[in-house]
Formats: structure tokens, sequence, C-alpha cells
């Protein structure tokens, strides 16, 4: 490399050399304490928001200014090849660095070739493993013949509740009500049929067949809430004519 071009390459690693100590000297802000950024916020949880916000960008500046110092290593490094007359060759293979490298990264310490790969961690959380499929071990939908309450099951009924999504987030974009927003909505919320029936006494108890009512399930009031149905609650021998009827029986009446 001739002694123009060397001495370009000199000016502009100790340009940049100047800006960079610049920058490290501010500390990008970091001397001052984040509360004191914050002005009237607190740092409890009355504002979590800007609290995560302000964070978000105090972790960026820590890794700006990071870089910045190992930039400035690598600088220096590079004019110290200057001097020893180095410069301009790759450090691992010895053959000298394309031209074109150096005007887009004067202080690059190799050729293309033997530059050092992105550190990419490509690791996932051992939790993973446990998760997986959807709900770990809690689910037993992939399990035969399993029918129970399990952890989709769990969730099912905490999401709908609501959740931070959206109809237009959901996954089925045709979603167009909050109710259809959690895990398997349409599903039947019988156990066994989508009218399941419960049987119940009250505080005194069984003293006959006419102490025994029936509550449908929650399908059935949905059947009631759209003008569907009979009713919530029977009685016993309500419910003895409307199963007679349904199943052809008239030894129950």
């Amino acid at each position: 490399m001739d002694k123009e071009k060397l001495a370009g390459f000199r000016e502009r690693l100790l340009q940049e050399k100047r800006e960079l100590e610049e920058r490290v000297q501010a500390h990008y802000g970091m001397r001052e304490q984040m509360a004191t950024s914050l002005q009237e916020f607190s740092m409890y949880d009355n504002h979590p928001a800007d609290i995560g916000s302000e964070l978000f960008e105090r972790e960026k500046d820590l890794a700006l200014d990071s870089l910045d110092r190992e930039t400035l290593k690598e600088i220096d490094q590079a004019l110290t090849r200057m001097d020893e007359g180095t410069y301009g060759r790759c450090t691992v293979c010895g053959q000298p660095i394309p031209e074109e490298r150096l005007e887009a990264l004067p202080h690059a310490q190799t050729c293309k070739e033997h530059a050092p790969a992105p550190n990419i961690n490509e690791s996932r959380p051992i939790e993973e493993e446990f998760l997986q499929p959807p709900f770990g071990r809690t689910s037993l939908d992939e399990k035969e013949g399993q029918n129970g309450f399990d952890g989709e099951d769990a969730w099912q009924i905490v999401e709908a509740w609501g959740t931070s999504s959206t109809p237009f987030s959901y996954v089925d974009n045709d979603k167009t009500d909050y109710k259809e927003m959690y895990v398997e909505s349409d599903e039947a919320d019988g156990s066994v049929e989508a009218v399941e029936q419960i049987g119940y006494t009250d505080m005194d108890g069984y003293h006959g067949p006419e102490s025994v009512n029936f509550m449908r399930s929650g399908t059935y009031e949905e059947y009631m809430r759209k003008g569907e149905g009979k009713g919530m609650f029977l009685d016993y021998e309500a419910y003895l004519r409307e199963r007679a009827e349904r199943e052809g029986r008239d030894d129950l009446l």
C-alpha cells in the first residue's frame, strides 16, 4: 500500500477515534441516575409502562457504549499495525485485505474469508422442553382415552375472561366477537353432551323425587339467551316427561 493511501486511512481512523472518545466520555448520559432522568415519574409501580420504556433505552445505551469501546480497541490495534508496517494484511492468513474492504471498514483485521462469524445465540429456554406440547404435561388431548379436565381447559376458562388480544389479532381473522377470543371457544360447554343436566337438591337434601331438580349447563344457558330451550331449571316430573318424549319411553310417565 502506497504512503498516500496509508495516510488517508490513518486520518480516517484518527477522526473516528476522536468521535468515539467523545461519545464514550459522555457515557451516553448514563452517569446520571435513571431515577433522575424520569423526572416526575416514580421508580416504583406508579408508572410501569413509562419505566419499561426508560429501561429499554438504558439497555440500548449500554449496548452502544460497549460497541464503541470495542471499536476503539480495534482502531488502536489498526494504528499499531500501521506503525509496525503490517496494516492492510489479514491477521489470520497474512494475505492483503482488499482496499474496498478497508474503505468500508478501515480497522478491519482480517480478509472477508476469515472475518469472524456473527455470534448468533440459537439456544432455547430449557422450559420449552417441559412445555411441549402446549400446556406441557398438563395437556391430556394427545393421550388416548383421556378426556378429563386438563391444563388447556384451565387456560380456556381464564382466557374466556379476556386477554390483551383483539379479534383482529386472533389466528382466525374471521373472529368478530371477544367471546370467541379463547382456545376452542366453539367447544361444547358440557363434558358429555352439549345439554348435559346436573341433578341437585335444596338444603334439605333428598326427600323424594319432587325434591330433585336439574340445572342445565352453560350451553343450555346460551340456548335460553337466544330464545331457545324451555328454561334453566326443571322439576323432576318435567324432566321425566321430557325424557319420555325424547326417548319414546312411556314407562317413565
